[in-house]
Formats: structure tokens, sequence, C-alpha cells
């Protein structure tokens, strides 16, 4: 894969005030039903790629939620790094609705993780829709502001995180993705490493010298 370097951090959001209702009736669900085995594969597993190439993207995603925000437009939000959301917005992981599982995208592996086990299995198995409220009460939002500054707070937040140290801002998304199925000693290990190498970098003596000169450090 390859990674592109002139982008520090990346903002995800929809448009006509809304985020992301999911798979169209129409053009996707209206096909979806006459295909094969083979066929339905091959959809599942590229719907499935998305989130993967949004954990992999070594660049912090911002999600800034307004509206309707269901189904895959869900996960969209569940596979950022960190979610905005609005008052109006409403989140809802529809799938058991239509007779598929709860678990698609990777929401039996993510949303556990954002809200814990508990919550994510009643979410998963009812498909009902979170207000803004209950959404930043469990964790599920990080901040809710009003829907016509959410854009611009979104951007704010990842123009912040884009002026930090870009290699360990990655490696740190990489460690969040990756210490899942490690035990402890694995944990500490590989943490232990990505920790040499950054040290190794001109990120960390340029923290040094900011501190030493009392000034805001430079990250390349």
């Amino acid at each position: 894969m390859v990674y592109a370097t002139d982008v520090k951090a990346v903002v995800l959001t929809g448009a006509g005030g809304n985020f992301c209702s999911g798979g169209d009736v129409h053009d996707i669900i209206s096909k979806l039903v006459k295909m094969d085995m083979k066929e339905l594969l091959a959809f599942t597993r590229m719907s499935g790629d998305l989130v993967k190439a949004m954990r992999a993207c070594p660049q912090p995603i911002v999600a800034a939620i307004d509206g309707v925000c269901t189904g895959a437009g869900a996960m969209l939000a569940c596979g950022s790094d960190l979610r905005f959301g609005t008052a109006r917005s409403k989140v809802a992981f529809l799938f058991v609705r239509v007779g598929l599982a709860g678990a698609d995208m990777g929401a039996s592996w993510l949303l556990p993780r954002i809200v814990g086990l508990g919550r994510a299995t009643e979410i998963l198995t009812t498909g009902d829709f979170i207000d803004a409220r209950e959404a930043e009460r469990i964790g599920l939002y990080h901040r809710v502001v009003a829907a016509e500054r959410v854009a611009g707070e979104a951007r704010s937040f990842a123009e912040r995180l884009a002026k930090g140290p870009s290699f360990a801002l990655g490696m740190t998304k990489e460690l969040l993705n990756r210490e899942a199925s490690m035990d402890l000693d694995t944990a500490l290990e590989a943490e232990a490493q990505a920790q040499a190498l950054c040290m190794q970098l001109p990120n960390f003596r340029e923290a040094y010298e900011a501190f030493k000169a009392k000034r805001e450090p430079r990250f390349s």
C-alpha cells in the first residue's frame, strides 16, 4: 500500500445536511438480492476493505457527523479515529433490521472497542437509533457541537493533529490497532521498539530543542 506523504490529517464528512445513510435501496440493495454467493462475498469483502484502509491509514481521520449516519455510514464513523457530532445527528447500525448480521464491515470488532461489549451488543442486536446526547455519553462521539460548526470544529482538530509529529501519530494509531490481539508482554515489546524508533527520528530532538528554547516545536 502506498501512502500520501503530503497529507497530515483527514476530515470525513457528508453533504446536504447528512453524513451517510449507507447502501441505497434502489442502487445497491436491489442488486444484492439478485447476486449469487460468489458475487455477494466479493461485495461484502469490498465494503470491509474500505474500513481496513481507514484503519491502516497512518494519518488521523476525524469524522464530522451531521444528520443521518446509518448502516455503512455508521461504520465509516467507527472507522474514523475521532468523531464530532451535532445535536440533530442520529446514528444507527441498521443491519439486523434488514435481515443481516449486526457484524458488518468490522462492527463487532470496532464498536465494542469504542463503547464497550455490553453497549455494542445492544446497539448491534436492536438497530435502534442513537441520539447525539447518548452517542456522546457512551463515547461514540468525542464532541457534540452546533450543526453549522461541526465541519469547522473537525477541521480545526485535524489541523491541530497535522501540526504534530506525523510518524509518531501514525505509529500510535498502528499500535492501537495491533495491540488488541496482543498479550501484555508482546504489547510492551512492540511499544518499546516503536518508541526506540521514534527516538532516532528528528522530531524527538526537535521537541527537546524546543523545550530548551522555550518555544513550540516545529515537527516535520
